[in-house]
């Protein structure tokens, strides 16, 4: 069986480092925003190249907590894809404020850039593209229209997947960089990811920062003292520790997920199969295919112990949860996604002998 991410065999020659780690924290006692996460928050903003990082209990929390930082007026408008994970969308309902949907361009994962201006209104607060699958959104193009509204509106980005990726048009400067605020998820199946929930914003402004630290720490910034109504969204000790550990070869591990993307690229020639595009600097947190017949791929797949996964099977607009909130919108991209949407093992340390197979066995399909 080809795994579709094993967690175990990438982090094996880690595991005794790790638990070393942990033993240190045990003895000093050091749980909650301890010297490790200081640690950790440093580190991060330092590869990010961003002035601040701020650590906190999940990518959810990152969303929610870096949209109260900027007290907007209740049921302010969000301009969000249309496909990305849930958790975009909830932590916006979560922060008092209203998502207005965007299509993703034809065959891409990221924002239909030009049709963010008629989505725009006197409401809209914030613009937060989505970096889905480790594709770069052109974050400079997202400023311009910002700039020609001449009203005040935050570019928040969500970041969840493209941890390292780089700016393709700005190679110096990576993901997480340039916004107002960003917003990573460190969940296990990241590329930087933790041992449990885990999150961390990025800013290179001083009053988010302050704001955010607070917020994300009940409010308080000194015992006892609580200046905002905040939340308890701290980064434990442990997985910051963890996280210190795996930044190391983030760069690396994001550099063979490149290599792999690269020949599925060039060897996956199958005409029943749609390979998206990706942007320049993506870090391939996945690597999704389209085909018209999906369950029969599955059963193609399992057939040939190979794991695959869905990123994901509903458009935020076809969630539960949601429809109600966006009833008789359509978005035929993100729907496509949604329908015909399969993603291929990206793993890392997959061996060239899998990668071979994964792609004769999708060049057979039929």
């Amino acid at each position: 069986m080809i795994k579709f991410y094993d967690l175990k065999r990438l982090d094996k020659k880690k595991h005794l480092i790790i638990i070393k780690k942990i033993k240190k924290i045990f003895n000093k006692g050091d749980y909650i925003l301890g010297e490790e996460v200081s640690k950790f928050e440093k580190n991060f903003s330092k590869f990010i190249g961003c002035n601040y990082a701020i650590g906190c209990a999940n990518g959810t929390d990152a969303i929610t907590l870096a949209l109260k930082s900027l007290n907007l007026p209740k049921n302010s408008e969000v301009i969000m894809p249309a496909m990305t994970y849930c958790s975009t969308a909830f932590a916006i309902f979560n922060a008092g404020l209203k998502p207005v949907l965007v299509d993703l361009d034809k065959n891409k994962p990221t924002i239909n850039i030009k049709k963010i201006n008629s989505k725009l209104s006197n409401k809209t607060k914030v613009i937060m593209p989505v970096h889905l699958y480790g594709s770069v959104v052109n974050l400079n193009e997202i400023k311009s229209i910002i700039k020609k509204t001449k009203k005040k509106i935050y570019l928040v980005d969500d970041c969840a997947q493209a941890h390292g990726a780089s700016l393709g048009y700005l190679k110096t400067k990576r993901v997480g960089s340039i916004s107002d605020i960003s917003c990573f998820s460190l969940y296990p199946g990241k590329n930087l990811g933790a041992y449990g929930d885990a999150g961390v914003i990025t800013t290179n402004n001083k009053r988010f920062y302050e704001v955010i630290s607070n917020l994300r720490n009940l409010g308080s910034s000194k015992k006892f003292i609580h200046d905002h109504i905040g939340q308890n969204s701290r980064l434990d000790t442990i997985q910051a520790a963890i996280l210190n550990i795996k930044l190391n070869d983030l760069n690396f591990l994001n550099k063979r997920r490149v290599k792999i993307a690269n020949y599925y690229d060039k060897y996956i020639l199958n005409k029943k199969i749609t390979k998206l595009s990706y942007s320049k600097g993506c870090v391939y947190h996945q690597y999704v295919i389209l085909t018209k017949n999906r369950s029969k791929m599955v059963k193609y797949l399992n057939k040939n112990k190979i794991q695959y996964g869905f990123h994901y099977p509903y458009a935020i607009h076809q969630l539960k949860a949601l429809k109600k909130y966006f009833k008789n919108q359509k978005f035929p991209n993100s729907e496509k996604i949604a329908k015909e949407g399969i993603s291929l093992p990206i793993d890392p340390n997959l061996s060239l002998k899998e990668i071979k197979k994964i792609t004769k066995v999708l060049n057979n399909f039929s």
